[in-house]
């Protein structure tokens, strides 16, 4: 294809989205594949509206993908290497390849910190390592959980796991001073136990801890029937942040209402904006952002009316 009017950046939810909204507006849109998203990681989804029976993440990103293309948009396979401003639009180099577009959507998500345990991989494709309770929390419900952590992230997730389960122990694998709300852990029934990450074993359809308690120091060993890791994510905000985007502290993007960044003409939506990892919030942003740059391409085309 000819240069893209809008380069879509993530072939996630929120970037597929997207790109069926801004093909629709008959734009000529290119979606950069970088690899596999979050969303491949979901073993099946029941929050996924529309599926009540539930729904695989691969079959997720499939399904979008064949929508957005039966519109026109063009999913490339590739990292974008670089991306900086060139006049009113932008210039990427993808796979050693320049494109120029007049506007750009980062969907590029964030990067998760699984605990460092080997078959962690299949654990999570196997739903017995998790890594959103707002996702599947409703799935722990009556059952043994673990949620691994090493700061008061940790904590909140144990305390919000409580909603599903009176059976809740947060693995802190942490300095004890990171941890500042073991009053609060305990007034709410999660048991706390302190253990290095190399005690923890994933073993067949179970995961093991073990820990030491008591004046004796004697080892203990707990099962539980899944883990949440609470252990973090890393925005993938790294090309904006090098064109001045502003971002928040925690090194997501600032984005106004319309999901525009800092910069003008460069949007973002997903979970690289700070707000719920959840794929209904991507795709709702994803679908802001591209009316707005439909609409902002149109205003500078001069092909709108006066308010």
């Amino acid at each position: 294809m000819n240069d893209p009017e809008v380069l879509i950046i993530g072939a996630g939810p929120a970037g597929l989205t997207a790109a069926t909204y801004l093909g629709r507006f008959r734009r000529r849109t290119l979606v950069a594949d970088g690899g596999a998203p979050r969303a491949c990681w979901i073993p099946l989804s029941h929050n996924m509206p529309g599926f009540p029976a539930g729904i695989g993440g691969s079959d997720i990103l499939k399904r979008m993908r064949e929508q957005a293309e039966e519109y026109g948009a063009v999913v490339m396979p590739g990292r974008v290497e670089t991306l900086a401003r060139d006049g009113e639009g932008f210039t990427a180099e993808i796979e050693g390849r320049a494109i120029r577009a007049r506007a750009v959507l980062l969907a590029t998500g964030v990067v998760d910190h699984h605990p460092d345990l080997p078959g962690v991989e299949q654990a999570v494709q196997k739903a017995l390592v998790r890594i959103c309770p707002i996702c599947d929390g409703y799935e722990a419900t009556d059952k043994a959980v673990a949620v691994i952590g090493h700061s008061d992230k940790g904590a909140r997730e144990a305390a919000f796991m409580r909603t599903y389960s009176d059976r809740v122990t947060l693995i802190h694998i942490g300095a004890p001073n990171a941890l500042s709300r073991r009053d609060e852990l305990e007034r709410l029934g999660v048991e706390l136990i302190f253990a290095p990450l190399e005690a923890i074993v994933i073993e067949q359809d179970r995961v093991t801890a073990l820990t030491w308690k008591g004046p004796g120091g004697t080892a203990q060993t707990r099962a539980f029937d899944l883990v949440y890791s609470a252990l973090g994510t890393s925005p993938n905000a790294e090309l904006a942040r090098r064109l001045g985007a502003r971002l928040y502290g925690d090194g997501r993007l600032e984005v106004d209402l319309h999901q525009a960044t800092s910069v003008p003409c460069l949007y973002a939506a997903g979970d690289v904006v700070r707000g719920l990892n959840q794929i209904a919030v991507a795709t709702a942003e994803a679908a802001v952002a591209a009316t707005d740059i439909h609409n902002r391409l149109r205003r500078i085309d001069g092909l709108t009316v006066a308010d």
